[in-house]
């Protein structure tokens, strides 16, 4: 009986989140799971819950549903704050190597949110790739490319357009087999678009930008992986080698960042390094003399957007930090009880 049961716990990959229910591989085998929930929900796993690209501990049955009992430690981890008072931060995607951020050449384009996009994809372990996309429908696209690469410095931009094939090449050095990229950006910018022309097929449902606002409607419902094949065939014609796996995620209108110290530190290090240079430790950067930042302001070296983006980040890192304390504390008196 008992190497039964040995038998019977598996390792999963997950590759699909629904509404309480997981898709997840092992073994080559395809099948579906839910959590258990003395696990997640009571006990002392209640912080968190799986996400795509998450190794977990599944109870394997071969009728029904499996149950995931636990999330093996990960590598990298994107996470987004919970808009539900008392819970934790979401995971919206997890294991991967690459940060494929999207935004469209119209506008979509907003320099403060890449700025936010680059400090949570640095924070998640992950590495960042701009992805400028329908370059195809913008006849100044180099434009668009030179304000990325002063706010995105030694970050990799690629302008693409996913109908044409255009720029799509340059993808091909993050698709290698053993790789896995997360897609984030705004809905309607062209990452189902992308995902598309990667996959050969019409995986995705897409949905334009609207003209007169240029709100994307969201086309993306859920979080999912897809292995693309080995070879691309591209719409100019061309091939370009692949075999990476691809988490696509719901487009968001507005991201508001969880635990991003590390991340702001990448995306925002002129404006820190500014701080380190006033006259005062203590200095709120308002109107104390030897303020090195209202001086970089006052200069334009830095903008004001940059720097009132800067604050509002750092507000509600700590406004995530605040609720992770709060929620540790109300755990550890269940525990006490």
């Amino acid at each position: 009986m008992k190497d039964k049961e040995q038998r019977e716990r598996k390792t999963a990959y997950v590759t699909a989140v629904h509404r309480g229910r997981y898709e997840l591989e092992a073994e080559g085998e395809k099948f579906f799971g839910r959590l258990k929930a003395v696990e997640f929900f009571y006990g002392e796993n209640e912080k968190d819950f799986p996400t795509v690209g998450d190794h977990v501990e599944v109870d394997f049955q071969k009728q029904g549903d499996s149950v995931i009992t636990g999330i093996l430690p990960r590598k990298s981890v994107f996470m987004r704050l919970n808009s539900t008072q008392g819970q934790p931060d979401q995971a919206a995607a997890a294991n991967f190597d690459y940060v494929f951020i999207v935004m469209s050449l119209n506008q979509d384009f907003h320099i403060g949110k890449l700025e936010r996009y680059l400090a949570a994809a640095w924070q998640s372990g992950g590495t960042p790739v701009v992805i400028l996309s329908k370059a195809d429908q913008c006849g100044h696209a180099e434009a668009y490319r030179s304000k990325a690469a002063q706010t995105a410095v030694g970050v990799e931009i690629c302008c693409l357009s996913a109908k044409t094939g255009e720029g799509m090449q340059a993808l091909e050095p993050f698709l290698k087999p053993d790789k896995v990229i997360v897609l984030l950006g705004s809905s309607g910018v062209g990452k189902s678009s992308l995902v598309n022309t990667l996959l050969g097929s019409e995986e995705m449902k897409t949905g334009g930008i609207r003209e007169y606002d240029s709100q994307g409607r969201h086309t993306t419902t859920h979080r999912q992986l897809f292995e693309l094949p080995e070879k691309i065939l591209l719409p100019d014609g061309t091939e370009m080698a692949a075999g990476a796996r691809i988490i696509d995620t719901p487009g968001m209108r507005m991201l508001k960042v969880s635990d991003v110290e590390e991340g702001l530190a990448d995306a925002f290090g002129e404006v820190e390094t500014l701080m380190l240079r006033c006259r005062f430790r203590n200095c709120t950067h308002g109107n104390e003399p030897g303020c090195a930042v209202r001086a970089a302001i006052e200069e334009g070296s830095l903008s004001q957007k940059k720097w009132k983006n800067y604050l509002s980040m750092k507000r509600e890192e700590e406004y995530a930090r605040q609720r992770a304390q709060i929620r540790a504390k109300r755990q550890s008196r269940k525990k006490g009880r």
